[in-house]
């Protein structure tokens, strides 16, 4: 994975395309979308520093949502423009279209440490499809290509993989971002032969989502820690009974061979031994996505390793807390990924926060961390504990394709060293 980076370009006066990932969350507050959390934004603000100190005419480009080729008002970029600027005090030109002539004339005025950002690249469909004119049409205000965006680079679509190629086949430079870089090291070098012990922390609500991630860290770790609705569908593997618990019934024999894995490499995999659990009430109401809206009632500690038929286990309880946060301070090497339960609701967040808390400890007294996963990260924020671990990875599925082992189309296309 040895690829050209952004420190190895020279780029004054060049329009340097940059992909970033810009797919923030945004709630809408008195008529007007909100950013809620600016860590993606954060992240590349390095590179967008160093682009500026050599000189770069940057444009930016990016995606927000899933508007599935069509302009969504609510899906414009234009808000984050506006936070972009505050947070590197410096202004931001924007343009309501990412082709065309308008997108053309406005980068090619840009003077050396200028930034550009323009409109969510998905209102074009052609983007996902990674069509070679659409690319083509991209890539006309590229001199140089950076891809800082490791969250979308999974994904083969115009603005990861297609442009890079035109840019490339044009003898262009195509390099990784600052952000890329880092992703690229701690996801990649620094787990391939971790210090030991090497402690893993998986959580969310899917082990569909997280197999081949098990499956591959089973060969590394020396323990597994599973909280969350995962532990449900491995409990059903042990034969015991969930409640109406998020389950995924087609993949307990998923986690059988897991637990059967992990016994035969020595591995010690631990699943949540007691829960908080509540009774789900349908209220009658929809949410603006049109799905019901349930109440979760009389929530509870259950020591039992069955849940009662009635209630859904929505946390780890405090008797796995307490193992949990015994066992991480023993940590070298910690990756983290998924939460615990359900904590944006408080009586459901302990579990959460007191892993968060704990990782951030066990960082401060010398062990190396790497969280990913937008809702690891949203409650390590939430914690404000951040800035108390090694790494915080930005990259959502593309995260967990490339610690399965996959080659991600966004690095694959970049130039090599």
């Amino acid at each position: 994975m040895a690829k050209l980076t952004v420190k190895d370009l020279e780029v004054r006066g060049k329009r340097v395309l940059t992909r970033v990932d810009y797919n923030v969350p945004l709630e809408e507050k008195d008529g007007r979308m909100v950013i809620n959390d600016v860590t993606r934004i954060r992240e590349t603000l390095a590179t967008l520093e160093l682009l500026i100190e050599k000189g770069a005419r940057i444009i930016l480009l990016a995606h927000l949502g899933r508007p599935r080729g069509r302009r969504e008002p609510s899906l414009s970029l234009r808000p984050v423009a506006a936070r972009l600027a505050d947070m590197i005090h410096r202004p931001i030109a924007f343009v309501d279209d990412c082709i065309g002539e308008k997108v053309e004339q406005t980068a090619d005025a840009l003077k050396p440490g200028d930034i550009l950002l323009l409109e969510n690249v998905r209102y074009y469909g052609e983007e996902e499809a990674n069509d070679a004119a659409f690319a083509g049409k991209l890539a006309k205000v590229a001199d140089v290509y950076v891809n800082d965006a490791f969250g979308a680079a999974h994904r083969a679509h115009a603005s990861t993989e297609g442009v890079a190629r035109v840019v490339a086949g044009r003898g262009g430079k195509c390099a990784a971002g600052l952000l890329m870089e880092r992703e690229l090291k701690f996801l990649g070098d620094e787990l391939e032969n971790p210090a030991r012990p090497f402690i893993v922390i998986l959580g969310g609500a899917q082990v569909s989502d997280k197999i081949n991630v098990i499956d591959r860290l089973l060969e590394r770790a020396d323990t597994l820690l599973i909280g969350g609705a995962m532990t449900y569908t491995f409990r059903l593997a042990l034969g015991r009974k969930v409640g109406k618990s998020l389950v995924e019934p087609d993949r307990v024999s998923v986690a059988q061979a897991a637990l059967e894995k992990a016994k035969a490499r020595k591995v010690q995999l631990l699943l949540a031994m007691d829960n908080i659990v509540a009774t789900p009430v349908e209220t009658g109401q929809l949410n603006k996505k049109g799905r019901p809206i349930v109440e979760w009632r009389n929530p509870r500690v259950n020591d039992s390793p069955d849940i009662p038929d009635a209630e859904e286990g929505m946390d780890i309880g405090p008797k796995t807390i307490r193992t949990f946060i015994e066992i991480i301070p023993r940590a070298k090497t910690i990756l983290w990924n998924g939460p615990m339960g359900v904590f944006e609701d408080k009586r459901f967040a302990e579990g959460t926060f007191a892993v968060a808390r704990a990782v951030a400890d066990a960082t401060q007294k010398g062990a190396q961390s790497i969280v990913g996963g937008g809702d690891s990260v949203k409650a390590l924020n939430l914690t404000g504990r951040t800035g108390q671990v090694t790494f915080v990875s930005t990259g959502g599925g593309a995260s967990l394709e490339f610690l399965e082992g996959k080659v991600l189309p966004g690095v694959a296309a970049l130039t090599d060293q």
